[in-house]
């Protein structure tokens, strides 16, 4: 298991078959559901203020979820891909999204149900995105709708790979080796 780090009295929490790569850094105010996983060099930084993440989201390399002091959090919903690289500072991000690689999602960004931010994108603080959009660019803009049933595939298909490869790292037991 990675780095897990108790600050200002919280430690973080996790659900069943949660990966932590030994790299992987996790602190403070953070629970997280089940089939979850933080990747090499992924930071959860929950110091300065909650992180609520719920069951099957990957946190790929290289990723730091952050917030504000006392004035944001960070929530994420199931079925949430958060790709390699991406900053989520301060944002909730609703059920089946892909945050593509190297995306910037800023404070109070609210992003819809079935979503997805194209891979460099960067999300202006305060943007509500609309449930099954596409948005990408700097800063992003509403690109297309989305396929419900084929983003939600998708999406699905990404989160079940990573529960899926985390179990190469784990022996018969599901701790991390």
């Amino acid at each position: 298991m990675g780095i897990i780090k108790s600050v200002r009295g919280f430690t973080p929490q996790f659900g069943n078959n949660c990966f932590i790569a030994e790299t992987g850094v996790v602190v403070g105010d953070v629970v997280m559901g089940d089939d979850c996983s933080v990747w090499f060099g992924a930071i959860v930084r929950g110091d300065v203020n909650s992180i609520r993440i719920g069951n099957k989201v990957n946190i790929q390399d290289g990723s730091v979820l952050h917030t504000l002091y006392q004035k944001s959090v960070v929530e994420i919903d199931d079925n949430v891909s958060i790709g390699h690289n991406v900053c989520v500072h301060g944002a909730k991000i609703e059920k089946n999204c892909l945050i593509g690689i190297g995306s910037v999602v800023l404070d109070h960004v609210h992003v819809g149900e079935g979503s997805i931010i194209g891979a460099g994108s960067v999300v202006l603080q305060g943007t509500k995105i609309e449930p099954g959009s596409l948005y990408a660019g700097t800063p992003a803009k509403r690109i297309k709708d989305v396929d419900p049933e084929q983003a939600k595939e998708m999406i699905e298909k990404i989160a079940n790979n990573y529960v899926f490869y985390s179990s190469w790292y784990k022996d018969q037991s599901g701790v991390s080796k």
